[in-house]
């Protein structure tokens, strides 16, 4: 009787530990916008023309950190990296992106933020834009079954729970998904209306029944200017309704203020910064949603909060720029598409008060690449060789903003081109943008530079390049460049597998 005892009392402590650890373990909330430049934050720039105060609060109660990156300066391969923490062009999308409907850009059995977390206790949910292609049954204009479940999607990729839409908005299927179904079939097709807004575009009826050239599928109820409410209701349903003795993982892409820009009819005019600035203004409110939802629920102290975004802000931040003087890329170089520090210099903010003092400042280069292993880290789980090969954990920084990362950063642009960022240097493996819808990207003449070398700590604004002055440099950071993509993996580890086929933008490299 003595020994039952005493087994039962092991396993009661037993159990009891296990209940404390699940309990310390945080809630994760990725909060993901869309086309949203640096300086698309109040906390950020002063100067900006609309108001931010919920991003604001999660920058002024946690850490900026004010080198922070997508992946890529587009939408598809940045949240692919986001997810996998690996870069995107190891797969077999070189540049551009993807569409809705097709294979998705993650690998069978590849570790997502969300299997992690799946597997080790925790509720995942996604709500919101995906753009990494799911398969839907039969072709466009083909008499589509949409009665018949999507496959490919992210439920297969570590989500109990997923509500949202398939890509952009001008990408089309036009319509609500939940889990693996169509909620309503997209039985109707529209295209770009260029007239609606000034400098925009909308999604809007009138739709029309017969397929035409740049048309999109769209279902019959589906209205573009009550996308961000949607979800951002569901958010809250599901922070409200999830079960309290787990943790949970949710991640949440917003379709804003990626075109078309399709403000509420409660938030338009309210800014000094035209549609932009309305959009812009909507979105906060949104994210504010979610924050009200967590403090509602008791869950703030011990919830991580992500912000951030895919790429930086779309080209018409020029107009913004020229006509309300709101500068959405800061003073950096280019924009969306771009190889330029415009083009993937974003807004990358963390608020956790349990473990982040309110007010830290982070200044090391950082890539949203890093989530993963960041939160692999935090809930004390090693990642194998096979997964995560491009992140690094910045927990360390996080509770001490003085720690140094010493990492090597790459950037990638639309057309597939490279930069390494190591400390103040960056080299751009071409001379141009690399981004742009009709790519500017300058053949060197003999005698002129091949790539170009900027020393971002004196010249954030790549103005100066200095090629030929540092030679050395130049010459490290290509084969440091040349090393990470041909071993599969930035981080230590064993060489990984990628996709090599026809990389015209690795031409400085073997990859034999």
């Amino acid at each position: 009787m003595k020994k039952l005892r005493i087994v039962f009392v092991a396993c009661f402590a037993l159990v009891n530990f296990l209940s404390i650890a699940q309990e310390n373990k945080p809630n994760i909330v990725i909060i993901y916008t869309d086309d949203q430049g640096v300086g698309d934050v109040g906390a950020l720039n002063p100067n900006a023309k609309f108001n931010t105060p919920n991003m604001d609060k999660i920058a002024n109660e946690g850490i900026i950190f004010t080198d922070g990156h997508s992946s890529d300066a587009v939408c598809t391969p940045s949240r692919y990296s986001l997810l996998t923490g690996r870069y995107s062009w190891r797969t077999s999308l070189k540049k551009n992106v993807l569409h809705a409907d097709g294979p998705c850009l993650i690998e069978k059995d590849r570790m997502t933020i969300a299997s992690l977390l799946q597997e080790n206790g925790y509720n995942t949910a996604m709500i919101g834009k995906w753009h990494l292609q799911m398969e839907f049954e039969g072709e466009k204009g083909k008499g589509r079954d949409w009665s018949k479940p999507f496959t490919d999607g992210p439920i297969e990729k570590g989500f109990d729970y997923y509500f949202g839409i398939a890509a952009s908005m001008n990408y089309g299927i036009l319509t609500y998904l939940e889990n693996d179904k169509v909620l309503e079939a997209p039985s109707m097709y529209t295209k770009k209306k260029m007239d609606v807004t000034p400098r925009t575009y909308r999604m809007t009826p009138p739709y029309q029944q017969d397929n035409a050239k740049g048309y999109v599928e769209v279902a019959p109820s589906f209205n573009d200017e009550l996308v961000l409410e949607t979800l951002a209701n569901r958010a809250v349903s599901y922070i409200n309704d999830v079960d309290k003795e787990k943790p949970f993982f949710l991640y949440l892409p917003l379709t804003s203020p990626h075109l078309p820009h399709c403000t509420h009819p409660d938030f338009q005019g309210k800014s000094n910064c035209g549609n932009y600035g309305d959009f812009m203004q909507e979105t906060d409110y949104r994210v504010g949603q979610v924050l009200d939802a967590l403090k509602q629920n008791g869950l703030e102290e011990n919830t991580l909060v992500i912000f951030s975004s895919d790429n930086g802000a779309e080209s018409n931040y020029a107009y913004q720029r020229d006509t309300y003087q709101h500068y959405s890329c800061m003073d950096f170089k280019g924009g969306k598409r771009d190889i330029y520090e415009g083009g993937h210099r974003v807004p990358f903010l963390m608020r956790w008060p349990k473990v982040i003092k309110a007010g830290t400042k982070v200044d090391e280069p950082v890539c949203q690449t890093d989530y993963l292993a960041t939160i692999a880290e935090i809930i004390d789980v090693a990642l194998p060789d096979n997964a995560a090969e491009d992140s690094y954990s910045l927990l360390s920084v996080m509770k001490n903003p003085n720690k140094k990362l010493k990492r090597q950063l790459i950037n990638h642009s639309f057309t597939g081109h490279f930069a390494i960022r190591e400390g103040k240097w960056k080299l751009n493996m071409l001379r141009g943008s690399g981004g742009s819808l009709k790519p500017v990207i300058i053949e060197p003449k003999k005698g002129e530079a091949l790539y170009e070398l900027y020393d971002l700590e004196n010249d954030p604004g790549e103005t100066n390049n200095l090629y030929f002055k540092y030679p050395k440099v130049v010459k490290k950071l290509k084969s440091k460049i040349s090393k990470i993509i041909a071993n599969g993996r930035s981080t230590k580890g064993k060489p990984q597998p990628y996709v090599k086929g026809n990389w015209e933008q690795v031409s400085w490299m073997s990859l034999d």
